[in-house]
């Protein structure tokens, strides 16, 4: 078990950051050869998962290794329970999602990672992230509900009156927020907050990218018989091309709501592929939890149910067994 505080050590590379669930590494220079390739074995050498020497020039440029760990994180704080193979299923999760969602150039650039984080790490173009998270909701529930029972709106956008928790929406909405520190809440902004923060081109590009990767990535869903409800995704410029890329993980249960479709029913809540057993547990008088930063560990059961969902996620739309 690794936490934010001890990351796990990684010849040849050095943590620089750790947050809520992943940590990120940057290459030692000596792992470069005179080629740039990262210092494997020689029979590895021969195999570079499909590495060239354009990509060379992109890792020299900027590469980042981004791991997931098993942590897990409710109500914007990091529990003490970890979920077993979490980090593995959701690097798997994304990686599928990236090869489905080629009309938008994403960050990864190889799998081929050391032994000690395989299958849960990825290296990818260094990114000059956008200081937003751009959020797609088809249907309203979570917390977007709360400000529209509130305000008859999300981020300024109006919607009809009479929603109830699981409407589906007419067409999708983009609704931005802020990037927060660990452990403070993401507070929605405005189209103009946006466009005051990044420019009004790029906040439109970002609106333009988030939706069209929602509208297809709802639609493979769907074909499996998955409700993607809503997700977030994050964005940078690639710093070796200059192009607005996707970053970070993808709809992942971290990321995403995922409901059964079988199940669907407006007007309450939706049992969901995600880490909903944490957070009902959380709430329970059982748990006992204050909101405070002093989260308590999660029950065995509670952990075995939301590892089962998570699983059930990734083989339901990926069509693999994990």
């Amino acid at each position: 078990m690794t936490s934010r505080s001890n990351p796990v050590e990684i010849p040849g590379w050095t943590h620089i950051y750790s947050g809520k669930v992943r940590d990120l590494y940057v290459p030692n220079e000596e792992r470069f050869d005179a080629t740039g390739f990262y210092g494997h074995s020689d029979a590895q050498a021969g195999n570079r998962a499909g590495l060239t020497v354009n990509d060379d020039a992109e890792l020299r440029a900027g590469s980042v290794m981004v791991v997931a760990s098993d942590r897990i994180s409710a109500f914007d704080r990091i529990l003490p329970t970890e979920i077993p193979d979490k980090g593995k299923i959701l690097t798997q999760m994304s990686l599928w999602w990236f090869e489905q969602l080629k009309q938008v150039p994403n960050h990864v650039l190889s799998t081929d990672v050391p032994d000690v984080v395989a299958g849960r790490a990825m290296i990818c173009r260094s990114l000059n992230m956008f200081p937003v998270e751009c959020i797609v909701r088809g249907y309203l529930t979570g917390s977007g509900l709360a400000v529209y029972n509130e305000t008859g709106e999300i981020a300024g956008v109006k919607l009809p009156a009479g929603l109830v928790d699981g409407s589906r929406l007419e067409t999708p909405i983009f609704t931005p927020t802020g990037k927060a520190e660990v452990g403070e809440h993401d507070e929605l902004v405005t189209r103009e907050e946006l466009y005051a923060e990044v420019g009004q081109p790029v906040g439109e590009r970002l609106e333009e990218l988030s939706l069209s990767l929602y509208t297809t990535a709802e639609k493979i869903a769907r074909e499996q018989g998955i409700i993607l409800a809503d997700t977030k995704m994050e964005f940078g410029t690639d710093s070796y091309r200059g192009e607005i890329t996707l970053g970070d993980e993808v709809l992942t249960p971290d990321s995403s709501r995922f409901w059964d479709a079988q199940q669907y029913e407006p007007g309450r809540a939706q049992p969901s592929f995600d880490k909903q057993y944490v957070r009902d547990w959380l709430r329970s008088p059982e748990a006992g939890w204050d909101g405070s930063d002093n989260v308590p560990p999660l029950p065995e059961e509670v952990v075995e149910k939301t590892r089962a969902r998570y699983v059930e996620a990734y083989e339901r739309l990926t069509g693999t067994k994990f």
